[in-house]
């Protein structure tokens, strides 16, 4: 369907704001040129002659945002989960990302990453490549066909990682990072976007860092990376910027943490007050991964806090440290790691909610892609069409207990439908 208007008809369900649910039983949702124009209880009668998609008693849901995603660890997803952050990178993830160089293996495994994240509940996401420029121009490639709106970054790094993953200086890595940028301006996508990539700053020196930013300066494009993930990852950071004051100011002092340039930094589950501050005056989205977190052992991010104090916070699969592209699991996952968190750690910071997982995996995340995430007037139509017929019950549920089940028990099998921007994306 990619009329300039039509009409879908079912239980509309999005966020009014964090803590509340706007849910709006057999109901019109409308758009007209990609925008919503509305959810109404009737068809006002300018819209009268347009055909409705009635899809009865199914869910219609905004489309999920991902906010932090490795496409090349897709592989891999699912092992190596008895190891922490760092044995993890140098045992699965350099390995594997090293096989990216050849197109061919690289086009078989980014076209299960891309058909799988198609057949999802995400319509939005933010994507790692690998340094390799061929093959992350491979990747944009199939996610513009896929009909998905994303940023991709083609990966930076010239130290602390294996020679044969190492780029060969800050300039070259600075040179290729330019080329694959002209090369994906020419290319003239409409959906598929770049975004800068520093992995993290230990593999990034302070030559490549400045020079990112110049790229950024020049290009007006945003930035992605990882942040106070894991101890031993902080005190690294420490040993290698002792001029900074903490993680995120080994980036802020290259200008590569919000303020001027969009960013999205994953994980800050050891943001102490200072960085926090930091975020939230730049403007600095957090990609929250609750599984990655788990599995990497790593820890569990203070959810509750960022939102108390009015930061961006979405969510991320992280794969291949999360297990699966599927964000019904990650907003379990973060309900359920925020109830140990609470129990265990600290009690002053009461579990997550439904309402509030749901709003930071749509309008939440959404966000760092503009009026996204919602069904209010002039917001991008992404739509997702729930059948959950396949989770059967007993019970006469009401709308709020199926979305809830669906968030513990969903996956792509429930997905019926799905429009991006307006346009429906064939799931076949």
């Amino acid at each position: 369907m990619n009329e300039p208007v039509f009409i879908l008809k079912g239980n509309i369900v999005y966020s009014k704001n964090k803590d509340e649910l706007r849910i709006l039983k057999d109901h019109y949702l409308i758009s007209e040129s990609g925008l919503v124009k509305g959810v109404f209880e009737k068809v006002p009668p300018e819209y009268a002659q347009v055909s409705v998609s009635d899809y009865g008693e199914c869910l219609i849901i905004p489309g999920l945002t991902d906010l932090h995603v490795h496409a090349p660890q897709y592989t891999f997803r699912a092992m190596g989960m008895d190891m922490e952050l760092l044995e993890w990178l140098e045992t699965n993830t350099f390995p594997e990302e090293a096989k990216y160089q050849d197109l061919e293996y690289a086009r078989r495994a980014y076209r299960i990453f891309t058909d799988n994240l198609k057949r999802s509940a995400t319509t939005r996401a933010c994507i790692f490549g690998t340094i390799h420029r061929d093959a992350t121009l491979l990747l944009m490639d199939q996610l513009e066909q896929s009909g998905l709106v994303t940023y991709v970054g083609k990966v930076n790094m010239d130290r602390n990682c294996p020679d044969y993953l190492r780029e060969e200086s800050a300039e070259e890595s600075g040179i290729q990072t330019v080329e694959w940028i002209k090369d994906v301006l020419h290319k003239k996508y409409q959906n598929t976007m770049p975004i800068l990539t520093p992995r993290f700053t230990p593999s990034c020196s302070d030559e490549l860092m400045e020079n990112l930013k110049k790229i950024q300066m020049y290009y007006q494009i945003p930035v992605q990376s990882h942040l106070s993930e894991n101890p031993g990852e902080i005190a690294w950071v420490k040993e290698l910027c002792p001029w900074s004051e903490f993680y995120g100011d080994a980036y802020d002092r290259f200008g590569l943490f919000g303020a001027d340039c969009k960013t999205v930094m994953a994980h800050c589950v050891y943001s102490g007050k200072e960085e926090r501050q930091r975020m939230k005056e730049n403007g600095v989205f957090i990609a929250h991964c609750p599984e990655s977190n788990m599995n990497l052992s790593s820890g569990v991010a203070p959810v509750r806090t960022f939102l108390e104090e009015g930061m961006h916070v979405g969510i991320g699969s992280d794969v291949a440290g999360g297990s699966t592209e599927n964000l019904f699991k990650a907003m379990a996952l973060a309900i359920q790691a925020s109830k140990l968190r609470w129990r265990m750690q600290d009690d002053s910071l009461k579990p997550l909610t439904l309402e509030e997982v749901f709003y930071i995996a749509t309008k939440g995340g959404g966000e760092f892609f503009g009026n996204v995430g919602s069904f209010e007037p002039g917001f991008e139509l992404d739509a997702v069409v729930l059948d959950d017929t396949r989770i059967v019950h007993s019970q006469n549920l009401d709308v709020r207990a199926r979305l809830e089940r669906m968030i513990y028990l969903a996956d792509e099998r429930e997905v019926r439908a799905k429009y991006v921007r307006g346009r429906e994306i064939c799931l076949q």
